[in-house]
């Protein structure tokens, strides 16, 4: 097998799957609990809080947990937007994952809701956001890294932007991708998003950084846990698993980045020895390391993808939010990528345990592929 969905999930980690299961059958005990322990669970979540905050270079107070990059996403958006006074502008970049995109959306009826374009790598157009800010601006919305083609923002520079034109308005930064894969600065926004199973650890636990001094009422409403910004039990077994994978990344880090990168850089090389196949999105260099989306004319992106399960290589044709819905592709239509190119696209997207000799087998099996659908279709 040949796994090249890793935008998807990521396999958990065997070390990080311990540790669940510890928490689940021995350290089993809820967190909010008097007795000693419990006291110790506390004790194991607070310290991967810690960790956690460490690595986004804020502190502890400021994380909050969550079942995932969805929950974050709606949270940040909905947790600031009920804490402001008034109904004004908000942006959202034309390219966000479903879990942003269609949460804005449906303020359009609340808030002057507009969408800021991307270029054609599929990067927000700051020249363009700046003319649609404005001093009623509340909130921008944006991911570091896009999911499906590996554009990555410059959130540092939008910040800057921001300060200039809309200093009152709140950046939320979408991090699912980017989180660990590109260099971060949690100071440059306000809200940042992140999902466990995005990098080797379990599925069901995410966290949200929100900045000290943000208005922000957060979501769900019970037990008075995470600050009682974010009821329900903790989960300590998914926290704990995160934690593991989080601190196997960060012992690890130049080498992993160093891996997807070779192996992305190599399957591009392969892939554009073969005859009409492009990329869309960055340069493969210049983008995420670990996300490569390609055009195969002649071919529809799900063919493609089905004829390669076939041959065990696991790729998709995008989010695997939106794999079973139908249309077009929105992020590819907002970096002008249409027709046959969109409908021939393809997302490869890698972890630091795929190898580069994979990398030679999958393009081998596409060239082999193409010859076969492309025969097809000419008659």
């Amino acid at each position: 097998m040949i796994y090249l969905d890793n935008s998807a999930t990521t396999r958990t980690l065997p070390e990080a799957a311990a540790a669940v299961q510890y928490y689940m059958t021995e350290g089993f005990f809820n967190p909010a609990a008097a007795y000693s322990p419990a006291v110790e669970s506390e004790r194991a979540v607070n310290g991967a809080r810690a960790r956690l905050a460490a690595a986004m270079h804020v502190t502890a107070d400021e994380i909050l947990y969550t079942s995932g990059g969805t929950e974050s996403n709606n949270m940040a958006i909905l947790g600031t937007l009920g804490a402001m006074r008034g109904k004004g502008r908000i942006i959202v970049s034309a390219v966000e994952h479903p879990s942003v995109y269609e949460v804005m959306r449906a303020k359009g009826k609340e808030y002057e809701v507009l969408e800021a374009p991307v270029d054609r790598e599929g990067a927000l157009d700051l020249h363009a956001l700046e003319g649609r800010l404005n001093a009623n601006t509340q909130l921008v919305s944006c991911m570091q890294v896009n999911n499906e083609t590996g554009a990555v923002n410059d959130i540092a520079a939008l910040s800057k932007l921001l300060k200039k034109a809309a200093p009152q308005a709140l950046l939320h930064v979408d991090g699912v991708q980017g989180f660990l894969k590109v260099p971060f600065e949690g100071r440059n926004c306000d809200l940042y998003s992140i999902s466990g199973h995005k990098f080797h650890g379990p599925k069901g636990v995410g966290a949200l950084y929100v900045k000290k001094g943000t208005r922000f009422l957060g979501g769900q409403i019970g037990g008075g846990q995470e600050k009682n910004l974010r009821s329900g039990t903790t989960n300590t077994p998914g926290i704990m698993g995160m934690d593991v994978a989080l601190q196997y990344y960060l012992s690890n880090l130049d080498a992993m980045r160093g891996n997807m990168r070779e192996c992305k850089m190599r399957l591009a090389k392969n892939l554009l020895s073969l005859q009409d196949v492009f990329i869309n999105g960055p340069a493969p260099e210049a983008g995420a390391p670990h996300i490569l989306n390609a055009s195969f004319l002649g071919v529809r992106g799900e063919v493609l993808l089905h004829a390669l399960e076939e041959k065990h290589i696991y790729v998709s044709t995008g989010s695997a939010c939106s794999a079973h819905k139908k249309g077009k592709n929105r992020i590819l239509n907002a970096m002008g990528v249409v027709g046959d190119r969109q409908e021939g696209a393809i997302r490869f997207s890698f972890s630091a345990f795929n190898m580069p000799e994979e990398m030679d087998e999958t393009a081998e099996v596409i060239a082999g592929i193409l010859a076969l659908l492309r025969r097809f279709k000419r008659r």
